[in-house]
This record gives C-alpha cells, sequence and structure tokens, in this order.
C-alpha cells in the first residue's frame, strides 16, 4: 500500500518552478565620483584672476557702502563668489518669494541673541543699487528687529542664481501654497525679459502645475489647491513659448479651476445638507468628478486641460450626494482625502 502510493506520488508532474517576483533587467546604477576627485583644492579655491563680472560685482558693493571682506572660488564648480559686509537696509528678500512667517522670524531673533553672533551668511545677488536675497527672508528680519546695521551675505555675479537657488530653498518647509505662489512670482520675474520660456526654466519652476495653482491663489487665497493639484499635474506641461505668452494661456486655465472649484464648493453643500460632517468632502467631490482617477497614462502623456477641467464641472454640477456613503467619508478620512 505504502508503494503504490509512493508510485502515484511520483507519477505526479513536477510543479513549475515559481516566476520571479522582482524584475531581472539589470538596473542602472548611480555612478558615485571617487572621493576627492571632484572640483578645486584650497590653494585653486583662493587663487586666480577674478572675472570681469567679479570685478563689476565688487565696485558695486562699496558703491552701496558695502565692504568685500573676500574673494575666492566656490569650491565645487569654481564660481566667483564674494564674502560681504552689507548695509542691512540695502538687502531685500527677492519679491517673489513666499510670505514671510513672524513666528519663525520672531524665533530667530530670540535665537540669535543667545548665541550671541550671527553665524550664518545670506546669499544675495545685485539688484538695482542695493541687494536681493533668495534664501535669508527671516534672518533679515531677525537682525533687522534686533537692530543691526549690517548683514553678511555671500554676494554672487550671476542673477539667474537667485531663481536656482530659490527652488531649491529649505529653509522653511513649503506647503502647496507658499511654493505655488512662490513659483507665480518668480514666473512674472522671468517674464519681463520677454524671451525666456517655461521650459528654459523648467528646474526653477518645478513644475507647470504649480504656475496655473499659484495663478488661482492670488486669485482667491482661499483656493483649495491640494484638491485638485492632482489633476493639473496630469493635464499641464511646460510651454515652450516665451513666457509673457505662456502666462496667458495659464491665467485662463486658472479661470476654469475656480468655476470647478465653485461647482465642487456647491456640490459639499449638497453633501453637508445632506447630514455629512468632514473636513474631507471636497477631496470626495473631487475624486468622484475626476475622469482621470482610473486612466493609466505614460509617463509623458498629458491629459487635455480644458476638457478634463469641463468634464469636471459638468459632474460637479450633476453631482448626487445619495451616492455618497458614510463609509466612503470615513475612508477619506483614514487615507487624507483620497476617497477613490
Amino acid at each position: 500500500m505504502a508503494k503504490a502510493k509512493a508510485e502515484k506520488k511520483s507519477a505526479k508532474a513536477p510543479k513549475a518552478p515559481k516566476a520571479p517576483t522582482k524584475s531581472t533587467s539589470p538596473r542602472k546604477r548611480k555612478v558615485r565620483a571617487e572621493a576627492g576627485s571632484v572640483g578645486l583644492t584650497a590653494a585653486e579655491v583662493a587663487s586666480g584672476s577674478k572675472s570681469s563680472e567679479m570685478i563689476a560685482l565688487e565696485g558695486q558693493i562699496e558703491a552701496a557702502g558695502g565692504q568685500v571682506l573676500a574673494a575666492y572660488r566656490e569650491p565645487l564648480g569654481g564660481h566667483w563668489v564674494a564674502l560681504a559686509a552689507l548695509p542691512i537696509d540695502k538687502v531685500k528678500p527677492t519679491p517673489y518669494q513666499r510670505e514671510l512667517s513672524k513666528a519663525h522670524a520672531d524665533k530667530l531673533a530670540t535665537v540669535i541673541p543667545k548665541v550671541g553672533r550671527f553665524l550664518d551668511p545670506v546669499i544675495a545677488v545685485a539688484d538695482g543699487d542695493g541687494f536681493i536675497s533668495p534664501n535669508g527672508m527671516h534672518r533679515l528680519a531677525a537682525m533687522t528687529a534686533l537692530g543691526a546695521k549690517t548683514i553678511v551675505a555671500l554676494v554672487m555675479p550671476e542673477p539667474e542664481i537667485a531663481f536656482r537657488i530659490l527652488a531649491l530653498n529649505t529653509e522653511k518647509a513649503h506647503n502647496l501654497k507658499d511654493k505655488a505662489l512662490e513659483v507665480i512670482r518668480m514666473a512674472r520675474a522671468i517674464a519681463e525679459d520677454g524671451t525666456r520660456s517655461e521650459t528654459d526654466v523648467a528646474f526653477e519652476l518645478e513644475s507647470p502645475s504649480l504656475v496655473t495653482i499659484g495663478l488661482c491663489y492670488e486669485k482667491n487665497p482661499r483656493f483649495s489647491g491640494g484638491a485638485y493639484n492632482s489633476v493639473v499635474t496630469k493635464c499641464e506641461t511646460f510651454a515652450t513659448e516665451p513666457m509673457s505668452q505662456s502666462l496667458k494661456k495659464r491665467d485662463a486655465h486658472a479661470d476654469k479651476l475656480l468655476v470647478l472649484d465653485e461647482a465642487v464648493t456647491a456640490a459639499v453643500g449638497k453633501l453637508k445638507d445632506a447630514g455629512f460632517t468632514s473636513g474631507y468632502l471636497k477631496p470626495i467631490v473631487v475624486a468622484r468628478v475626476n475622469p482621470l482617477r482610473f486612466v493609466k497614462a505614460g509617463k509623458d502623456e498629458k491629459a487635455d486641460f480644458d476638457k478634463t477641467i469641463d468634464k469636471m464641472i459638468e459632474g460637479a454640477k450633476k453631482f448626487d450626494p445619495s451616492k455618497i456613503r458614510a463609509q466612503d467619508v470615513a475612508i477619506a478620512a483614514a487615507v487624507g482625502g483620497e476617497a477613490e
């Protein structure tokens, strides 16, 4: 009997090997530079003939009542930088960055005197007869509140560097509103030269959706950008025409988004009348009227903005609160607003 069972077991076809769960395709590895192989040596940082732009910058610093403390080449790219003492009233934040956080500035004004030293230079570029700083707003406010006469700055001769530094600024974490407003202000400033496009400054702007959403916040400070950001991201691309032209298209897109927001707000009102109370009602409505929520587009594929938003406006106007269940609201709250 045991022998028969063994023969029956051996007669079974062997199991097929399980398919590998991970991709067997070779992964691209980041090539890391060998330690100590990039940039300038300490001696090279302190040597070299100054560029004509650097010489002109030193003249601007002195004309503004400042003093060049040192000039050197930064160690990674070899670009000239001036370490300078500037009259504090000659340095302003860039006009296109986020709003000042008074709480953050007040905290700095409390901490700096405890150290008894100002050891964190701001970064600045020349602007007219003064200077603007893309990353020193709160330090400037704190030192001004403390009555300081002078601010120490790392001053660079390339004005466009302000936009790049602003894009990388991590002094205070951005929320979507802060970032979008910062981006639209940068876009307006860049548009003044009349030649550059969004594509030319894609790094500085970070995402085309931020330009459109920034316009919405300018028109309506209470706009709920977070509810629409994912939709706008799937529709917007960086424009190739001069930014003075593309901003007109963005402005029209922003107007249409605000119309959608009004329709969604009305739909939220219907939910409230039906007895629903939650801070996630707007994301629920947006998810239900979003025609892209189940669309799996390729990385570079974008949906048509006008067609998408028009469908969402139509859906929001026809929104039926009876199709929403209590568990839908509970799920939305549990996952932070993603109802679908």
